[in-house]
C-alpha cells in the first residue's frame, strides 16, 4: 500500500532513515525501492482487518512449529542495501528475532506479504516484487477485491494464484500452514 513521492529523485536509504527520524509518526511509512521514495497513508479497516486475521494464523502456527516469529509494520525490513520495506506482515527466523530484540532493520525473511490497496497495486506487484524474489523465499500479496492470494517464490516467472487453500512449509517446519482462503476472505468482510 504504497504511493511514490511526489518529489521525482534518486533517495538513499541513509536519507530515508534521516527522514523517518525526523517524523518518527507511525503514519505516514516511508519504503525505498530502486532509489524512489514511497510514502504509504494510513491503511483501511478493511485491510487491517486482513492483516489481522493472517497474523492470527501465522502465530497460532509458529507458536505450534518455532520456526520463526511473525511481525508486522510499521518495522524496517532491509533484505539488501538500497531496498528498504515495511511489508504488511512478515516472518522472520529465529536467530533473526532474537537479534531485532536489539537493533533493526529485519535483514532475513521467511516470508513477506502485501495486502493490496488501491494505490499500492504497482509497487507490490512490480517494483517490489522481484526484490522481495531475490532475497525472501516466499512473497504473498494479498488481493481482497479478487480474494486470492499470488503467491511468488524465487525463481518464479508466474506467480501461483491461490483462491482456494494456501499452503506454507517454511524450511525446519514439521507440519505445513494451511490457510483455507474462502473462509480467510469471509472473515475479513464480516461474512462468518
Amino acid at each position: 500500500m504504497a504511493m511514490p513521492a511526489a518529489e521525482r529523485r534518486r533517495w538513499t536509504a541513509g536519507e530515508v532513515r534521516e527522514l523517518i527520524a525526523a517524523n518518527p509518526r507511525v503514519t505516514p511509512r516511508y519504503e525505498l525501492v530502486d532509489g524512489e521514495l514511497l510514502v504509504t497513508p494510513s491503511p483501511s479497516g478493511l485491510h487491517q482487518l486482513a492483516v489481522r486475521e493472517l497474523l492470527i494464523a501465522l502465530a497460532a502456527y509458529l507458536d505450534k512449529n518455532r520456526v520463526g516469529e511473525v511481525l508486522f509494520s510499521p518495522f524496517d525490513v532491509e533484505p539488501e542495501p538500497e531496498f528498504l520495506a515495511q511489508p504488511d506482515l512478515f516472518v522472520v527466523p529465529l536467530h533473526e528475532a532474537k537479534r531485532l530484540r536489539t537493533e533493526m532493520p529485519a535483514r532475513e525473511l521467511l516470508l513477506a506479504v502485501e495486502v493490496l490497496s488501491p494505490s499500492s497495486g504497482r509497487h507490490d506487484r512490480v517494483q517490489k516484487r522481484p526484490l522481495y524474489q531475490r532475497n525472501v523465499p516466499d512473497y504473498w500479496i494479498v488481493d481482497l477485491d479478487a480474494r486470492l492470494v499470488e503467491r511468488w517464490r524465487p525463481q518464479d516467472e508466474r506467480p501461483e494464484v491461490l483462491s482456494q487453500m494456501l499452503v506454507w512449509h517454511p524450511e525446519g517446519a514439521l507440519e505445513a500452514c494451511t490457510l483455507d482462503l474462502p473462509g480467510y476472505f469471509a472473515k475479513v468482510f464480516g461474512e462468518s
